[in-house]
C-alpha cells in the first residue's frame, strides 16, 4: 500500500477534559447497546487511554491490547502487525469490545476486523472516511481537521488565527 500523506488545514488540540467527556460519550453508546462484553482489546498506543476509561464505565477488568504501527508521524503508510492478541483467549473476538482514539482511513480497524472478526470495534472520534470500519463511535471528525491528543501535544502560546491568514497578519 502506497503512503498517504494528509494534508490539514485546521489542527484541533482536543484537552483531557474533552478527551474524557468524549469517551465517556462512546461509553454511554456502548451501555445503550446492552452487550455485556467479556473484554476489551484496546489498540495500542492511542487506544489504551480511552480503553481504560471505558473499561472503568462499564466495570470491565480483562484488558488486552493489539498493537498495529500504521502511521510514521502523520503520514499513513501499510498497516504491521507488532503484537498480536492471545488466540486462546480471544478468539474470533466473540463478546469483546475493542477500543481505538480515531478512525482515519480505516486501514487499522480493516486489519483488526480480519483479526477479530467478531469482535465491536468502537473509537472515540471518527472521520468520514474510516465511519464505516468501526461498528460504533462518538463524535464526527471533518477531514480537513487534524486531531491534536493530549499526550501528543504540548501546551505553548500561539498565534491568534488572523495573524496565521498572511505573512504581514493581513486577511486574505
Amino acid at each position: 500500500m502506497p503512503r498517504k500523506d494528509y494534508t490539514h488545514s485546521v489542527y484541533m488540540p482536543i484537552p483531557w477534559e474533552i478527551f474524557h467527556r468524549d469517551t465517556r460519550m462512546l461509553a454511554h453508546r456502548i451501555l445503550a447497546t446492552k452487550v455485556v462484553y467479556k473484554g476489551i482489546i484496546a489498540i495500542a498506543r492511542g487506544g489504551l487511554i480511552p480503553a481504560c476509561i471505558i473499561a472503568r464505565e462499564l466495570d470491565i477488568r480483562t484488558v488486552e491490547a493489539v498493537s498495529i504501527a500504521s502511521y510514521d508521524d502523520r503520514s499513513q503508510g501499510t498497516p504491521r502487525m507488532l503484537k498480536g492478541v492471545d488466540a486462546d483467549l480471544v478468539g474470533d473476538g466473540a463478546g469483546w469490545l475493542v477500543i481505538d482514539d480515531l478512525v482515519d482511513s480505516g486501514v487499522t480497524a480493516s486489519v483488526v476486523r480480519d483479526l477479530l472478526p467478531a469482535a465491536t470495534i468502537a473509537t472515540v472520534y471518527a472521520r468520514v472516511e474510516g465511519q464505516n470500519t468501526v461498528d460504533l463511535f462518538a463524535v464526527p471528525v471533518n477531514s480537513e481537521v487534524w486531531l491534536l491528543f493530549p499526550w501528543d501535544a504540548e501546551l505553548s502560546p500561539n498565534e491568534p488565527l488572523a495573524r496565521l491568514r498572511s505573512p504581514a497578519g493581513e486577511a486574505d
